[in-house]
């Protein structure tokens, strides 16, 4: 149902260095760029999409959930987002109360949004 999501960021270089390496372990890359608006995915589309902060007034967190596909890329997705300095809201595990198989975990990007990392496969 979604085609793509776009978000603007405060610091769109620092945001890209975040995205570039959480991202590579559950197989997205940067696909497009326009000046500072970068396209991440897998090719040859994007799907995701950051910007520099262009409208709107203040801030409001926004949740972004990735795709893992194995519960071993949501610890490595992890292990690169704790290595970049993200803030850990919750370190990866399983999440019964949300289905069973649900294993995920969730940072903060540069912007303060909840960025997660999930895998709806078994152990």
């Amino acid at each position: 149902m979604i085609d793509h999501v776009s978000i603007q960021c405060a610091d769109p270089g620092a945001s890209a260095a975040f995205y570039d390496v959480v991202l590579a372990p559950l197989g997205g890359r940067r696909v497009m760029e326009f000046g500072p608006v970068i396209g991440y995915g897998v090719p040859p589309m994007p799907d995701f999409w950051i910007g520099p902060h262009e409208t709107g007034e203040g801030f409001r967190e926004s949740h972004l959930a990735f795709t893992a596909p194995d519960r071993a890329a949501v610890q490595t997705f992890f292990d690169a987002a704790v290595a970049a300095g993200a803030e850990v809201l919750h370190e990866p595990k399983e999440w019964p109360e949300y289905h069973p198989n649900y294993f995920g975990a969730f940072v903060r990007d540069p912007d303060g949004n909840n960025v997660e990392a999930v895998c709806h496969q078994p152990a």
